[in-house]
């Protein structure tokens, strides 16, 4: 991309963030998160995994604002640096599957045929088992490690895409505007990967934002019931897990502020779906 086209397109990110408060405070609360996510371990008050037996199950105060868990180890500073974790986990996953099923799904809609025949019969297939349960099984065969976890949520985002592209490239493929592309000298690859894929992309953003939010969602379940990240590193999922059991007896800080840091990076990414989907829409440029 040009200099030129670059400089236009971020004019066009400030004027859609600008035009709607939602969006822009969607974008903040997002940047925030990025932030924690980069800087998170280095900046918090308490190694989170040290404990300290004398200060366990404290409540919020100056030194500990989130209060301390079961073993005297800070919440605050395992809320934070779990945020790297479940972001990495959501983004390499959402990332994958964009990647995998937008250029799958395109060429299903364009070329039709066995192509699609065989594409949409893989969607429906995974489509057909519950997602979450399908993950359960997949990190429970492989082993519940990281790379696993990823690979599980790309598995259960991938019909999403696949579905999203093969409906544009559908609609698109015999509009007057991909036949003057063909008539001059375009090959098929080419209308593809330039003029249909920038038309796919605002419905896929939208369907991205959200994915975000579920692949977090998914990672954070797979913990809470034993299949995710292993403690005792720090993850949101495992946090909310490991209060549960003290919410009856009063210790409610323990469980609330990991689960309300996991509802804020949800609702983030449900708010920045409209956002994106106006950024890269090309016909909100002209």
């Amino acid at each position: 991309m040009s200099a030129a086209g670059t400089t236009t397109t971020l004019g066009h990110a400030r004027h859609v963030l600008s035009e709607n408060p939602i969006t822009l405070l969607a974008a903040m609360m997002f940047t925030l998160l990025v932030v924690l996510a980069l800087i998170g371990p280095y900046i918090v008050p308490y190694d989170p995994l040290a404990s300290n037996a004398a200060v366990a199950l404290q409540p919020p105060s100056a030194q500990h604002w989130f209060g301390t868990d079961a073993l005297g180890r800070d919440i605050f500073s395992r809320v934070i640096v779990a945020t790297r974790l479940d972001l990495g986990i959501a983004v390499s996953a959402v990332a994958a599957s964009f990647v995998i099923g937008m250029p799958l799904g395109l060429a299903a809609g364009f070329f039709g045929g066995w192509w699609d025949r065989i594409i949409s019969r893989l969607a429906d297939t995974i489509m057909a088992f519950p997602l979450f349960v399908l993950a359960m099984g997949i990190v429970a065969a492989l082993g519940n490690t990281v790379g696993n976890i990823v690979l599980a949520t790309v598995v259960i985002n991938l019909p999403f895409y696949i579905r999203v592209a093969r409906a544009e490239a559908n609609v698109r493929r015999n509009a007057g505007w991909v036949e003057a592309a063909r008539l001059s000298g375009n090959s098929d690859w080419r209308i593809l990967a330039v003029h249909l894929f920038p038309n796919a992309l605002p419905p896929a953003m939208v369907q991205l934002s959200l994915n975000m939010g579920w692949a977090i969602l998914n990672a954070a379940g797979l913990s809470f019931i034993g299949l995710g990240v292993r403690p005792p590193d720090p993850e949101w999922g495992i946090l909310v897990a490991e209060g549960a059991q003290f919410i009856v007896s009063g210790e409610w800080w323990v469980a609330l502020f990991p689960g309300a840091m996991l509802m804020l990076a949800v609702f983030t990414f449900n708010l920045l779906g409209d956002a994106l989907r106006d950024i890269f829409d090309p016909r909100r440029r002209t």
